[in-house]
């Protein structure tokens, strides 16, 4: 595998007497697209915060590009090229889809002339470049989704966290936002993703993590990992994992 460009090393948080991260640590490589996988409530989300700076683990460190950035600010974070993505997309409201992405350029861009030139580059890569004018409001969930992805682009990244981008798509919608997701990495930027969506998963991560009750339960190649019984259980329950088993030994 290629040299990290993150490493999470031990992270714990707890809410009252909720264990929302035990012990996780995983190693996300440079110049790939890698996914961190789990049923609902495992605390994928709580990570992402934690990594990004808009929560603070109780211990463990985080590392990026070699430096330790274990509690520093989102702002600082986003600063030196790592920036995330949010499960419900919210525009700001009476701005067009121009100026929403605009708002990720002047992270790097102080010219109001550059950053909407930016902005009107980044929608045309990622399919919005007819609906530059419209109000970011107006847009379907599908529009929003690619609106979140730019605004994040416009930053000029060098890590992406994807937040469930693809949730609430149809099946079509997903096949035509998942080339935009590779075209990310075609450009040189890392991304690891959240996805419930298992065949964007399949299709476009390299590497995955599972979660479930906050700690890690497996991890590898993705047609492998959704193959582990633990991982069966974990999304299916117990008794469903187990007549998978006794299905699969009465077939061989």
């Amino acid at each position: 595998m290629p040299e990290a460009m993150l490493e999470v090393s031990g992270i714990c948080k707890t809410f009252g007497g909720v264990r929302a991260s035990r012990n996780v640590s995983l190693s996300v490589p440079e110049g790939k697209i890698t996914s961190l996988i789990g049923p609902n409530g495992a605390g994928k989300t709580t990570l992402f915060a934690q990594i990004t700076g808009f929560l603070k683990p109780d211990s463990g460190s985080i590392r990026f590009l070699g430096e330790d950035i274990t509690g520093a600010s989102p702002e600082d974070i986003a600063q030196a090229g790592m920036i995330r993505t949010f499960q419900v997309v919210k525009p700001f409201a009476g701005q067009t889809v121009r100026d929403n992405i605009a708002v990720g350029a002047h992270l790097r861009i102080r010219s109001r002339r550059d950053a909407l030139a930016k902005a009107e580059e980044v929608a045309s890569e990622v399919g919005l470049g007819d609906r530059l004018d419209q109000d970011a409001s107006s847009l379907t969930v599908a529009g929003r989704k690619r609106l979140e992805v730019a605004r994040a682009l416009a930053t000029e990244p060098k890590l992406i966290l994807f937040d469930e981008v693809l949730a609430g798509l149809n099946p079509s919608e997903i096949r035509d936002v998942i080339p935009v997701i590779r075209a990310v990495k075609d450009r040189g930027i890392t991304i690891l993703l959240i996805e419930h969506v298992m065949q964007a998963v399949m299709s476009l991560s390299e590497y995955t993590w599972v979660l479930n009750q906050g700690g890690l339960i497996a991890e590898g190649e993705p047609r492998s990992v959704v193959s582990d019984p633990h991982v069966i259980e974990a999304y299916l329950g117990k008794g469903m994992a187990q007549r998978i088993a006794a299905r699969e030994k009465t077939d061989a």
